[in-house]
């Protein structure tokens, strides 16, 4: 509800910030300080991170990229261009190898957030825009029940399906069917 001092510029109104706007804002130093990433035309304010939040993508990554060597690039909390009003920044992305120098990576093999406070948004904001993105699976390592959600057949509507897994159940990794990673090897032992 609008109190007296707010204004409600009606949707249809607003114009979208665009991935090339973020950018060059980005390059100028305009947003230094500000833990930001673009989605759906916003900006929109990262969760922080606390250490099980850490602990889950160093383990990843760690996993990762010695499973997957120079078949594939695997990137934390980078920019993925998502579409032309989203850029976000999931905690680990695979992509093809390349140096993404001048453009940030538009296709991913594998996406992944890691969630405590974050999970209603990562499935709502997120799986969409990663689904509508074309990313064929996308994974929701969900801090509190100790679980991660797996993500499958992206569509226009979102992913058509999701499965959970846990404790000592295993996950093949999109496109590197010998790459397997443990549930328990990632997600931090739950604390009594």
């Amino acid at each position: 509800m609008a109190t007296s001092h707010e204004v409600i510029v009606p949707a249809e109104k607003v114009r979208p910030l665009r991935r090339a706007e973020y950018d060059r804002l980005v390059g100028l130093g305009m947003l230094r300080g500000e833990n930001v990433e673009l989605l759906y035309g916003r900006l929109v304010r990262m969760s922080p991170q606390g250490e099980a939040h850490v602990f889950s993508v160093t383990r990843l990554n760690k996993l990762l990229v010695r499973a997957l060597g120079d078949r594939a690039e695997v990137r934390v909390q980078a920019p993925f261009g998502a579409s032309d009003v989203s850029e976000p920044e999931p905690d680990l992305a695979i992509v093809s190898p390349g140096d993404y120098l001048n453009e940030h990576p538009s296709r991913a093999l594998l996406l992944v957030e890691v969630a405590d406070s974050s999970l209603q948004d990562d499935r709502r904001i997120k799986g969409p825009l990663y689904a509508a993105a074309g990313v064929p699976e996308y994974w929701i390592v969900d801090l509190t029940a100790g679980t991660v959600e797996v993500h499958r057949d992206p569509g226009a509507d979102g992913y058509a399906t999701i499965t959970h897994h846990a404790g000592n159940a295993v996950i093949a990794v999109p496109g590197f069917e010998d790459v397997v990673v443990r549930v328990s090897d990632i997600v931090p032992p739950q604390r009594v």
